[in-house]
């Protein structure tokens, strides 16, 4: 085999040409784009994911802030359980109805809230509570069960039927100490 200083001396040897078009082709690859268009504002941009894209603060039982990344239309469980925050057993129940305006309330035939493992409190105020449409009364009823009356609140509401909405984007999430659920 060969020693490695006659490679050493091989690779030095090749023709500068080479060498310097690769250079400057990684330069004009890597210098920014010059346009002499108008810059697009955002109503003239395309769609982009990040459209789609809020941030939520959860915070733990011991008190530790994570804010993690959820999608608009998705549950609030569903974005939790994507980024690893262990809420517990999911309700998993489709939606009975979705308010839709003030006059026109549609009906899913969902059943509901079925257990209330997932119970998460909301920030009160105008980036919390206020934005998610009000718990039906199957999960009022499942709160009720699964939980004790000192530990529910006004902002008390399951996860999988929290619906992630654009007007939610930095809104803070308190997930309470769980229940056991691992009892067979």
């Amino acid at each position: 085999m060969f020693p490695s200083s006659i490679l050493r001396i091989a690779r030095s040897s090749a023709p500068a040409i080479g060498r310097a078009s690769v250079t400057a082709a990684r330069r004009t690859m890597a210098a920014p784009a010059v346009s002499s268009a108008p810059a697009a504002t955002s109503s003239d941009a395309p769609p982009s994911v990040f459209d789609k894209i809020v941030k939520i603060t959860i915070i733990d039982p011991s008190g530790a802030r994570r804010v993690i990344p959820a999608y608009v239309g998705q549950t609030l469980y569903d974005a939790c359980s994507t980024s690893n925050v262990d809420l517990g057993p999911s309700s998993v129940g489709s939606p009975q109805q979705k308010v839709r305006s003030t006059t026109w309330t549609e009906p899913l035939y969902g059943e509901g809230a079925t257990s209330g493992f997932d119970h998460v409190i909301l920030q009160s105020g105008n980036k919390g509570v206020q934005l998610v449409e009000p718990p039906h009364s199957n999960e009022l009823k499942m709160l009720e069960v699964y939980w004790d009356d000192d530990e529910i609140f006004p902002e008390s509401r399951l996860a999988s039927q929290v619906e992630i909405s654009k007007d939610m984007d930095g809104m803070v999430v308190y997930v309470p100490d769980r229940i056991v659920d691992d009892i067979p």
